[in-house]
């Protein structure tokens, strides 16, 4: 299985943060019986930003089954037949310290 994360972006405008969608990110070879929270903390600094001008924040995950398609991936195949920007890859450290 892999595991899909997902993210709200933001931008600053001077005077408010506008949203401005997200990403999706997958982590490969993820086991059903791992502890889930634990390898979405691991990859958070891979992920996240937070500079004066930009925001991007974790806000769900999930576990997928190895050939799920994010919506993006989807449309991508419906349009143009072929998937040129897939979900980002996170590779994750050992959980064993």
């Amino acid at each position: 299985m892999k595991l899909l994360i997902t993210t709200q972006v933001y931008e600053n405008y001077g005077y408010r943060w506008k949203p401005k969608g997200g990403n999706d990110y997958v982590v490969r070879d993820v086991d059903p019986c791992d502890m889930i929270d634990v390898i979405v903390d691991r990859v958070r600094s891979q992920i996240e930003q937070d500079n004066d001008s930009y925001q991007e924040t974790i806000i769900g995950h999930s576990l997928v089954a190895d050939d799920y398609l994010t919506e993006f991936e989807q449309s991508q195949l419906e349009y143009e037949g072929k998937i040129t920007y897939p979900a980002r890859e996170i590779l994750v450290d050992s959980l064993v310290d």
